[in-house]
């Protein structure tokens, strides 16, 4: 007794089944068939994973871009952020440090163009912040160095006696200084574009 051949590109049957009455996608005896239903309540669920439909799962939301107030709101939150940490780097060293205000820069620009995206404001906006972060930077850092000479603490220095703490800063400004408030503001604006690519 021979056994017929199925077509090409065809499924085989199991190893071992028989087909029955020569088509080889018969089911085998107790078992089900195809799309039949089987008893089991479980049987005919979608795959884990799977939306309802079947198919492929669904995408995940794409972040919110491009968006001016979230990017000036993160940009705002950076500065605070970068200005407080650039601050305790100053009085921790009693040395102004440019790689410092670099990060300041690009930390506050990066921020907006993550967060807001390709606007064109925000580069500019986030240059004026980096600015703006690394003066209260170094004046919080001045307020530090200050506290440690004198029977004050850091927050009196520098709410009570910000006019005494800003002559202090104008006394200790160089050239160097200025520099870093011109690389702060050029890395905010580099660090906005790169972020919004």
């Amino acid at each position: 007794m021979s056994t017929p051949v199925p077509p090409p590109n065809q499924p085989q049957p199991p190893y071992g089944a028989q087909p029955q009455d020569g088509n080889p996608y018969a089911a085998q005896p107790g078992q089900p068939q195809p799309g039949a239903p089987t008893g089991n309540p479980f049987g005919g669920q979608q795959p884990v994973g799977a939306p309802f439909g079947g198919g492929a799962p669904f995408a995940p939301v794409a972040p919110a871009r491009d968006n001016i107030g979230l990017g000036i709101l993160a940009a705002v939150v950076a500065a605070v952020v970068a200005a407080a940490i650039y601050g305790a780097i100053i009085g921790a060293t009693k040395h102004e440090i440019g790689y410092a205000a670099v990060g300041v820069g690009f930390v506050v620009g990066f921020a907006a163009g993550k967060v807001g995206g390709r606007n064109p404001v925000l580069p500019v906006l986030s240059a004026v912040l980096s600015l703006v972060a690394v003066y209260f930077g170094q004046l919080l850092g001045e307020a530090i160095i200050g506290s440690k000479e004198l029977p004050v603490t850091v927050s009196e220095l520098f709410f009570d006696h910000f006019s005494l703490l800003n002559e202090a800063w104008k006394a200790d400004s160089d050239f160097i200084t200025y520099l870093f408030f011109v690389i702060a503001a050029v890395a905010a604006f580099s660090g906005t574009k790169k972020a919004a690519d």
